[in-house]
């Protein structure tokens, strides 16, 4: 499926004359790793946004508490519509009344190299990998870094769709813990939310 198609719903779900978030009609990428990035939204629910560069677009997913460093906590994450790789840069104010309005920043981002095996040690296809519902993979960014694992738990025609985020081995010491998403500051620009907001005149 090429990339025009995987963001059909991206772009049906927003208006591009209002909203300054890219429209994905960008040239793509030609950095050889794969991409990452970790935006916290305050939308009508603050989250955290993982997103994962799969081919020519960004895999996302919502995770209400953000990625841990803890191999302890298994972090919801709930997957949303294929984003174009440019949204890696994106920080600012969606308007409201647009899909997902509210102030984006970007906590942290990097690249990652995939990990996934099948049960004989062989490499999978990172995109098959997910496919089938387990995916793992090492994150390398300014404030993640470490082996990481996302594993699908529920899903089908009747039940939304969840998987579980989780780090793997021991715990970075000294490394980043999920911040609160209020003091985070940009990994971008070094700004809070808040001032992301008061620079786009939000109050």
């Amino acid at each position: 499926m090429v990339a025009e198609d995987r963001l059909r719903t991206y772009r049906g779900k927003r208006d591009f004359e209002r909203t300054r978030e890219p429209s994905g009609r960008g040239a793509p990428s030609g950095e050889e790793e794969p991409r990452f990035v970790v935006q916290i939204h305050d939308a009508s629910r603050m989250h955290f946004d993982f997103r994962l560069q799969v081919a020519d677009v960004l895999k996302s997913w919502s995770v209400p508490k953000g990625p841990s460093a803890d191999p302890g906590d298994k972090r919801l994450a709930v997957p949303t519509e294929d984003h174009p790789l440019e949204y890696e840069e994106f920080e600012g104010v969606i308007p409201k009344g647009e899909y997902g309005g509210g102030t984006v920043i970007v906590w942290d981002h990097g690249t990652y190299e995939p990990l996934s095996h099948d049960r004989r040690g062989r490499p999978v296809d990172f995109a098959e990998s997910l496919e089938r519902g387990h995916a793992t993979f090492r994150l390398h960014g300014a404030k993640l870094h470490g082996e990481y694992a996302l594993t699908r738990f529920r899903g089908g025609a009747d039940e939304e769709e969840s998987w579980l985020l989780v780090r793997k081995g021991a715990a970075r010491s000294g490394g980043h813990g999920t911040p609160d998403p209020r003091r985070a500051r940009s990994v971008r620009t070094g700004r809070t939310l808040a001032q992301v907001a008061a620079a786009d005149g939000e109050e």
